[in-house]
């Protein structure tokens, strides 16, 4: 029996198998974002330091991603993602038992936040280079992206909320540990995923050549270099919410972890709608413009976060801001995988995993201006960041657009 429409990537046995295996490891992974952003409040108090772990969790991606594409490239991204699950597997295993043994420390929490970017620079752009693989064929390939953009977003939707819970009722740790045997799942389910032999490339360049060759490539089409110029900004200002939302909790709106929960649950919801109306689309054209119109959708929640006086109107602002990552997200990498050459997946999908990690970057200067003018200006700047590039970007898809398909009456 072949599955519905929305759900037809299924229909893929090696992505089936790698599918069932998200599901249940991302809820513990948003179990331990959660965990962590509220441990670390609790221990020092200072938003600052809640900026700090968001940087600590990704800087690796912005600084390593571009090197790491030019091995994904070269080498089996399945075996690497096998290894680099492992390497999660211990690092939350880490932190479970420095928090259940009351060893856990503002330096110890960073630090294993700092291994965990450390093994996402690598585990990202293999990711990435695995989805057209796994789709097995090119008509399931945007299915494939947005279904993995449903399932990250779902656990978004369960994890922080059910972390909240287990926070209040238990420790932070338990929310770790709990991940830690979740990568069980994902490590049985890849250990099924069977592709065809990889073959590495002939007479390789150096690193730094293959490098500056994708980035060569990137720069002259025009196409992938208009949304990799969209992605940082997005990765910069458009997810300021996910790191400012313990501060929102607990100093806004007087809430607990429970509080926290349900504000990164609702972003959770935005984000899930969103993946959803992208699995009902029929037509494949049309990407560049849901790009724009996250950007915008995304803004405006962060600009209504500002303004929100209370905590139940803040959840639908908070979804609006999910909603509108995904699409501009999803959007970006369903153009990019349809675009780009098969020999340069690896290196373009790590300049896009790259403009996603400014995100710590954007943390980073979100905790300090938090600290310094606020939260809710803090917010409000970013959400006219997103805004601004959205009308910008949509111009430069019509203006190209116009180019491509000139006005029969000789407009341009």
């Amino acid at each position: 029996m072949s599955p519905p429409r929305f759900l037809r990537a299924l229909s893929s046995p090696n992505y089936r198998r790698y599918f069932t295996g998200q599901c249940v490891s991302l809820m513990g992974n948003w179990m331990t974002t959660t965990a962590a952003l509220w441990l670390v409040y609790k221990l020092s108090g200072d938003p600052f330091h809640v900026g700090l772990v968001g940087f600590a969790n990704q800087i690796p991606v912005l600084l390593l991603a571009p090197f790491a594409g030019v091995w994904v490239d070269r080498l089996d991204a399945l075996r690497l993602v096998r290894v680099t699950q492992v390497l999660s597997m211990l690092q939350s295993a880490a932190l479970a038992v420095l928090t259940l043994s009351g060893h856990m420390t503002v330096p110890w929490l960073i630090s294993l936040c700092l291994v965990q970017g450390l093994i996402n620079a690598l585990d990202w752009p293999a990711r990435q280079a695995l989805t057209y693989p796994l789709a097995g064929n090119p008509a399931l390939l945007e299915n494939v992206i947005v279904l993995n953009s449903i399932t990250f977003n779902l656990a978004r939707l369960i994890g922080p909320a059910v972390a909240g819970f287990v926070i209040a009722a238990t420790s932070p740790g338990i929310c770790f540990a709990v991940d830690a045997l979740s990568y069980v799942a994902v490590l049985v389910a890849l250990a099924r995923v069977q592709l065809p032999p990889h073959l590495p490339r002939r007479h390789e360049a150096h690193p730094l050549a293959d490098l500056r060759e994708g980035v060569r490539y990137a720069l002259r089409h025009a196409t992938i270099r208009r949304v990799l110029l969209m992605v940082p900004v997005i990765g910069l200002a458009g997810f300021a919410h996910s790191i400012l939302a313990p501060v929102f909790a607990g100093t806004i709106y007087h809430g607990d972890a429970r509080t926290l929960g349900f504000l990164l649950s609702a972003t959770g919801v935005g984000a899930l709608v969103a993946g959803v109306s992208l699995t009902l689309r029929t037509s494949p054209t049309g990407q560049e413009a849901i790009v724009a119109l996250g950007a915008a959708i995304g803004g405006a929640g962060l600009a209504g976060m500002a303004l929100a006086p209370n905590f139940l109107l803040a959840l639908p602002c908070f979804a609006a801001a999910g909603a509108g990552g995904v699409l501009v997200m999803a959007s970006s990498n369903t153009v990019l995988q349809a675009a780009v050459e098969h020999d340069k997946r690896g290196r373009i999908m790590s300049l896009f995993a790259t403009g996603q990690s400014l995100f710590p970057v954007g943390s980073l200067l979100a905790g300090a201006a938090a600290s310094a003018f606020g939260a809710p200006v803090t917010i409000a700047a970013c959400g006219g960041i997103c805004l601004a590039a959205a009308a910008v970007f949509r111009r430069a898809s019509l203006r190209a657009a116009s180019v491509r398909h000139p006005d029969p009456a000789g407009g341009a």
